[in-house]
């Protein structure tokens, strides 16, 4: 067996679209008309979807949510809110200390953006953090925090 993608029901399959498409910049790989596939996850027109399955479709479980990772957690903050998307909360630290925003989809689905781990480590690094607590909290061995460090400092030069 091979897993293949997670299928989120939408109401409205174009505004959905418009969404995940260019507001999250996440690329199609195929369009059936009421099913869009992403790459990791589909769409799907719940009035086809509830037809096909003959069962009816409730919205907002909050059981699960999509994970998008992106450094400018700012300039999502600002998307969500030109595009009059709820937020479940702005800006946080978690506990492990990446940065990260929750906010839910025009169908109440739960969406995460989380900033990188490389740039964890590299915040972390930069906020004097001693190395050994950055290199537990992101998991990274001394020598990939190493290039990290390098690859971030040559971007930023």
């Amino acid at each position: 067996m091979k897993y293949k993608s997670v299928l989120l029901v939408v109401e409205d399959i174009e505004r959905s679209r418009y969404l995940y498409e260019k507001v999250l910049s996440q690329t199609i790989v195929a369009d059936y008309g009421e099913d869009i596939s992403f790459e990791g996850f589909s769409l799907h027109q719940k009035k086809h979807f509830e037809n096909l399955l003959n069962i009816k479709v409730n919205f907002q479980s909050n059981s699960c949510e999509l994970y998008f990772e992106d450094d400018d957690l700012e300039k999502i903050n600002s998307l969500i809110k030109e595009n009059h998307l709820e937020l479940v909360h702005g800006i946080i630290e978690q506990p492990w200390k990446q940065k990260a925003i929750r906010f839910y989809d025009y169908d109440k689905n739960l969406i995460e953006v989380g900033e990188s781990f490389d740039n964890m480590a590299y915040r972390l690094y930069k906020e004097n953090y001693p190395i050994e607590e950055v290199l537990k909290l992101s998991f990274f061995t001394a020598e990939e925090l190493e290039d990290i460090i390098k690859r971030k400092e040559k971007a930023i030069n």
